[in-house]
């Protein structure tokens, strides 16, 4: 199987290309501003390196949120149109989920997976991890960080996602040493791809037009008006 994947959720920008079995991967962590100049490219290069064209793609994963708005509308709008161009499905993976696969690579069977969601929020989700050592589906969360819940099981944990940079007194919280927390984890397409080829035999892929981004947020965006502080009127 031949499928390149793509991940622009977050400040990181990555791409992965699994041909039967052998994945090679790309990643750009401060890319900022900068995924659409970033992302075509790294396909492009990912695909030269193995001497393939678009064409010979059997299917495009993308991490299709949560994640910045603006990331994941642009992340997801290269793949559709990728497969389109191609005439190959679309598999959608969670971003929670792939950032949580890192963790399930490093051996632990309970990975809590948080990303900074702004205005005072975090994205995450607490997955447990199978004897294949792949994370299941998950519960995504937005919540404050006040709410974020995790019932442990026993098993070794690990916590990860820039959710615990922003809100560091989640560590404590939450009970978790030094050596089961990773603040500075980003989402790769390197974990977006390896769920993506799993989702893929499992036949979730989708035609490009069906796939469709995950945000949770209803509202992306706050008039200016209500960010003023409180107490202060707008234009104080």
């Amino acid at each position: 199987m031949r499928l390149i994947a793509l991940e622009t959720a977050t400040e990181a920008c990555s791409a992965a290309l699994w041909v039967d079995g052998e994945l090679r991967w790309l990643l750009e962590p401060g890319a900022a501003r900068r995924h659409g100049e970033l992302i075509l490219d790294q396909v492009d290069r990912l695909l030269a390196e193995a001497g393939l064209v678009p064409g010979q793609l059997d299917a495009v994963g993308i991490g299709r949120g949560p994640g910045a708005f603006t990331g994941v509308r642009l992340g997801l709008g290269v793949a559709q149109g990728l497969a389109f161009a191609v005439g190959c499905p679309v598999v959608p993976v969670s971003t929670l989920a792939a950032l949580a696969q890192q963790g399930a690579d490093r051996g632990a069977g309970q990975v809590l997976a948080l990303l900074d969601a702004r205005m005072g929020e975090v994205y995450w989700s607490l997955l447990a991890v199978d004897a294949q050592g792949r994370v299941g589906v998950p519960e995504e969360h937005l919540s404050a960080p006040g709410k974020v819940a995790a019932v442990w099981t026993g098993a070794p944990r690990l916590a990860l996602g820039s959710g615990l940079g922003a809100y560091p007194e989640l560590i404590d919280r939450l009970g978790l040493g030094a050596a089961e927390v990773d603040p500075a984890a980003l989402p790769c397409a390197r974990e977006v791809a390896l769920l993506a080829v799993a989702a893929y035999a499992r036949g979730e892929s989708v035609s490009p037009e069906l796939a469709q981004p995950v945000y949770l947020r209803d509202r992306v965006a706050e008039p200016r008006a209500n960010l003023a502080p409180k107490g202060h009127g707008a234009g104080s």
